[in-house]
Order: structure tokens, then sequence, then C-alpha cells
């Protein structure tokens, strides 16, 4: 070849693509069969029926005779007797109807002796549960006991021979990326297999206090509810509950219950026939930036105390309003949702330690926590209880903040339907649209208690702390507001 040629050649080649072959990590294509698996857990997970019978009566045929043996409601020839009243001139006398609706759902084994667990919605109030066998037998089932809150009921059923039965694993070693296995009865049509991956963790999808959720796009639709989700060892890291969904189908968006919040539910409820969580006794809110300046927190953390239940065990312990909870029991709290599903987990009756920061420095108190279930029917039976009255006087009307502000009287009470548990405070009569206020969403009939951390009784109350906090070059005003039930939070307005 001639020295021509070569350099010709070599243009040629400095100028063509440049091909890579790439070759793709083995697990970057996901597992090429999740078959023995789906075997291996399917004959442990069940569908649940679960039928509601409510007793009604029809007055649409007062005043009609009295029917023959074996002829009413339900029976087999109930719409000819019908009819043939109806065409002598007489209605159907007045019986009892029964009205039945079912729902259908998942469930799965967890102890080959039968118990079942699935989600408290899909079991709700019925009268009847039936689990339903992988391989078609049908049995009759007991609740055990079940819980609202984190969404799972325990059943439990009485088999001929020991059922498959599944275990649960650690939900907290699930990471974002991970393969998981969905399996459970979508839309009645029995026992199905969805495969996907652990799209997000810790969702909150304000369904409830305690909301944690594993977000999978493996596809969950109506009727996987209370089914479980598997990793690849076969473990339970979660149950089916939840989706997203505009069209009321899979689109992708998956949540499920992480085995670790559930397991302790699942064990007070076998052990007691019901929950019993770890309580406070406080009302918290989360903490803004404004707030978090306010308060000289230093970064944005925390549950700020918002109430202290005067029956409660945070009382005797010295928490106050104000307060922020940044540790629980050598646990940081990133935001106040972190703080009650740490409390609800926690034995009750256990000394715990808080810390918590109060007017700039860090404070350690101990709290020996009650019972969740207590603390809500004392509430439930003082909120049902009228106390005694003790109204303000009149006052003239002042604006500042944005806010129309008046002092708190009968006729006020009265307007806005302040409860006899507001004591002291001024009322907010009027919120000017185009302020932080109504940014904040402050409205006429609510409370205002505080101005950073100091009780006002008198528009005039608020028009002074607000010119002192602007004489000390502050820029925000913390102020506690509550709504005429009494229930207060926090709000952080500029004062410029």
């Amino acid at each position: 070849m001639t020295s021509a040629l070569r350099r010709a050649a070599r243009a040629i080649l400095a100028t063509a693509p440049v091909l890579y072959l790439v070759v793709a990590p083995a697990q970057a294509k996901g597992p090429d069969s999740l078959s023995e698996l789906s075997t291996q857990v399917s004959d442990a997970v069940v569908n649940i029926s679960a039928t509601t019978v409510d007793a009604k009566r029809s007055s649409r045929n007062e005043g009609g005779p009295n029917l023959p043996p074996g002829v009413g409601p339900g029976a087999p020839f109930d719409d000819l007797f019908e009819e043939f009243f109806r065409r002598r001139g007489q209605g159907m006398p007045e019986l009892p109807r029964q009205r039945r609706s079912s729902s259908l759902g998942s469930g799965f084994v967890i102890d080959p002796s039968g118990i079942v667990i699935t989600n408290n919605h899909v079991i709700a109030d019925a009268n009847e549960v039936t689990v339903i066998l992988n391989d078609g037998q049908k049995l009759k089932a007991e609740v055990l006991g079940k819980d609202q809150k984190v969404d799972v009921a325990v059943l439990r059923v009485k088999p001929e021979k020991p059922l498959k039965a599944v275990k649960f694993g650690d939900s907290d070693k699930a990471k974002v990326g991970d393969w998981v296995l969905a399996v459970g009865n979508p839309f009645g049509l029995g026992g199905s297999v969805t495969a996907g991956i652990v799209s997000a963790r810790n969702r909150n999808i304000d369904s409830g206090p305690y909301d944690n959720y594993i977000q999978t796009d493996a596809s969950i639709n109506k009727g996987n509810s209370g089914g479980p989700l598997f990793n690849m060892d076969g473990e339970v890291i979660g149950i089916n509950t939840a989706i997203l969904s505009p069209s009321g189908g899979s689109v992708g968006i998956g949540f499920a219950t992480p085995a670790n919040t559930v397991e302790p539910v699942i064990e007070q409820l076998q052990a007691f026939g019901e929950t019993r969580r770890g309580w406070l006794g406080v009302r918290i809110q989360n903490i803004d930036d404004a707030i978090a300046e306010t308060l000289n927190l230093g970064a944005t953390r925390g549950a700020l105390v918002a109430g202290v239940d005067d029956k409660g065990p945070s009382k005797p312990a010295g928490l106050k309003v104000g307060d922020v909870i940044v540790k629980f029991d050598g646990k940081p709290i990133k935001e106040s949702r972190d703080l009650p599903k740490l409390v609800a987990a926690t034995p009750v009756g256990k000394d715990v330690e808080l810390v918590v920061v109060r007017s700039g420095k860090e404070q350690t108190k101990t709290v020996k926590l009650g019972r969740l279930e207590d603390g809500e029917k004392v509430a439930s039976k003082d909120g049902d209880e009228k106390e005694k009255s003790e109204s303000g006087g009149d006052g003239s009307s002042q604006s500042v903040l944005g806010l129309e502000l008046s002092r708190l009287s009968d006729a006020l009470r009265s307007r806005y339907q302040i409860k006899d548990t507001v004591k002291v405070g001024v009322v907010i009569t009027a919120v000017d649209p185009r302020s932080e206020a109504a940014e904040k969403r402050l409205q006429a009939g609510e409370v205002l208690l505080e101005v950073n951390q100091e009780a006002v009784s008198d528009p005039a109350d608020v028009l002074k702390k607000i010119k002192t906090l602007k004489g000390a070059g502050k820029k925000t005003a913390l102020l506690i507001v509550a709504n005429g039930q009494g229930d207060a939070h926090f709000v952080a307005l500029p004062v410029e």
C-alpha cells in the first residue's frame, strides 16, 4: 500500500463513528424469573370475603296482612308474593329486610395454626368474614382484633391441617430500587402475582397519624388490600393498603404499610384483642423556617408542643406549650410526624427521656408514658361535659398584623361558637385578605392567646407587644392561636 493510500485510510478511520459495547450489570435487568418465589409464598396468601348484614324494616307496606310461614324477604318466591299483594291493593307487611353488602380483599397466614392478617378496612364492620385458601377451601374467620390507625386486622381460622405460613422481614432494610413481589386478589379475580420495585420509603399520604408507607410500582388494585408485599427472600416487608390513582386502577403508585410498623400492633391484638400504645399527652405541630428562627432552634427540626393535656403524663414532667421536642428516648426528631410513631411503639409505663428546646436552650425531661387509648377515653368524656362559663368583657377593636382584634365577650362567644374552655384571649374578627395572616390561613372567630409566649387578653396588649418586638429589631412575632373548640397552634407573622 502506498503512503498516499495509507494516509487516506487513516483519515477514513478517524472520521468513522466509534462503537462501544456496554455490558449492563446482571442486577440491572432484574431477576430472570420470579416463579420459584411465587410458588414458595402463594399458598400462604388468602382471599378475604367480608359480608355485612344490616337488618332494616320496610315501612312502605305498613298495615299489610301477616304472611304465611316461609314467605317474606329473602324467600324464594318473595317477588311473586309481593306482586300478589300489590294486585289485591295490599302492601307487603312490615317485616325486617336484610340488606347485604360484601367486599373482597386479600390476606396472608403468619401462623400455621390459622392466624391471618389483613387490612382493617377490608373487614370493617362485617358480620361474617370468610377466608378462602389458595386451593378453594373456605373457612369461617374470627376477628381477634383490629386497629384503624395502622389499618390492620388479625383473624383466626380453624383449619383441619396446618396452613402454609410466611414470616415478616425487616422493612427498614428495604432500599429504594429493591425488587418486590405483591400477591393478592385484584378485582376478585383470585390469586395474582405482580412484581416491581420499592419506589420510595417513608411516604406520608395523610391517611393516619403513623403514615410511613413503602411506595411501590408493583401493580396493586382494588382487592389487593391486605395482601403481602414480599422481598426477594420471601419475607413480608409490607401490607398492601392503598393506591394513588385518578382512574381507580393501578397507575404504578401503590402503598404498603411497613412490617416494622404493623408487627408490634399485631402482637398486641393477638395478646389483648386491642392496642396498647404509648402516650405523651401533648399536641404537636410542624415547625417552619419562621418558627424555627423565632425559637432560636438553629435549624428546622423537632416537634413543637402546641398543647399539654392537663391529665396527661407530660404535665407532671414539666413540659410546656412552646417547647420543641428534638429527641425522644435517644432518637432524634427531624419533623413532627416522627414523634407519634416513636411514642406509639414505646411500651406503656416506660420512663423516657425527652430533650426539649426552651428559650433557645436544651433541657432534658423524663416522662413516664401513659396509654394512648386511656387518654382518648378521657378526652372523649371531657368533651361531653360542659365546663363553667367564664366570659370576658367588651372592648374596642384594634388592627395589627392584618388582623382585626376584639376582646373576648359573651356576644363574640355566641357569634363564633367559641367554647367555654377558651377562657381568655383576643378574638380575631376580620383578616385582611392581602396580608401574611391570610396566607397563613388565620380566620375570623379564632382566638389569639399569646404573642411570643406571653398571654394577651386585650387588643392593646397585642399592639404593645408588637411595638416592643419592633423596637428590639425582631422581624417575626410568634402567635398562639386557638379555634373555637380550643385546639391551639403556632403561627409566625412578620412584624414589619
